[in-house]
């Protein structure tokens, strides 16, 4: 028995959602997609599918299987496709993005390269939490900073400035801290890096802030400065607006940090796909000219 038989009837039938339907969708009989399943799982030793005379649902394994299976499948198609149609961008891709970079940024971009390949098919998460790329399936994550991750590939496409802020009236009642160090007596707003960084002679410098206020929202970090609560270290995205309204003003100018990388990380074979590649070409030539704009 090959290897790959089984897979695309068990595939089909759990996309589907029945096995007339897979059979349909693959124009086979349903005779033939009930004898593939059952020497699949045989092969498996584990059944995929609960089956009644009504429905057909996916086991735990079969979920576990699935995954893994559809994505098997979808690349099998993709390098197929990068020979007999020219490597033109298809299948899907899952892609994840801190909240609101994705909103102002990401999305409107991957929108346009979606509208451009109509064999595409795009999936968005926006998190503000650390996703496992490899163990959750996903193709493409937009990161900044520093990156750690070995089994990863990291592409710079961007980056971004950094600005510490805080309200002219904050700043009255409780002075102009000169230097990074005097920090500590002032409350800092504190987002979701746990490290502030400045540079200082041109070596980089880093505090850990604290603060009897946290979020996980910059735009909320930022209405918490304006209001007068205290110190915040944000992209400029969320802050020159404001600073230019004179909302804010910045401080600690001189030990401004050097720009922040913002990286394309995904999965090592990944980039080697049309898909992956034709968005990597787009956002390393539009992100940085968007965020030029909001500034």
């Amino acid at each position: 028995m090959h290897r790959w038989e089984g897979i695309d009837e068990f595939v089909a039938i759990a996309a589907a959602g029945s096995f007339k339907a897979g059979a349909e969708a693959l124009g086979l009989s349903t005779t033939h997609m009930s004898r593939a399943i059952a020497a699949l799982e045989a092969r498996v030793q584990a059944p995929l599918f609960h089956r009644t005379t009504r429905t057909v649902r996916l086991t735990d394994t079969g979920r576990v299987f699935f995954d893994h299976c559809s994505r098997i499948v979808a690349e099998r198609d993709e390098a197929i496709a990068m020979i007999s149609e020219g490597g033109e961008p298809q299948g899907d891709i899952r892609i994840t993005c801190s909240t609101a970079m994705g909103e102002r940024f990401i999305a409107p971009i991957v929108r346009r390269y979606a509208s451009s390949h109509a064999k595409l098919r795009i999936s968005i998460d926006l998190t503000n939490r650390l996703v496992d790329l490899v163990g959750e399936g996903y193709d493409l994550a937009i990161r900044t900073g520093q990156l750690a991750e070995s089994r990863l590939i990291g592409t710079r496409i961007a980056s971004r400035r950094l600005h510490t802020c805080a309200a002219p009236a904050y700043l009255d009642r409780h002075g102009r801290p000169a230097k990074p160090g005097d920090l500590s007596r002032h409350e800092c707003l504190i987002g979701t890096s746990p490290l502030w960084r400045f540079q200082r002679g041109g070596r980089a410098e880093s505090i850990r802030p604290k603060g009897r206020w946290r979020c996980n929202s910059g735009g909320a970090v930022a209405e918490a400065a304006i209001a007068g609560m205290g110190v915040c270290q944000l992209p400029e995205f969320y802050l020159l607006p404001h600073i230019a309204s004179g909302a804010l003003e910045e401080v600690l100018d001189d030990f401004r940090p050097d720009d922040e990388p913002i990286w394309a990380v995904y999965p090592q074979r990944r980039h080697l796909l049309p898909k992956i590649s034709g968005l990597l070409d787009l956002l390393r030539a539009e992100l940085p000219a968007a965020l030029a704009r909001q500034a």
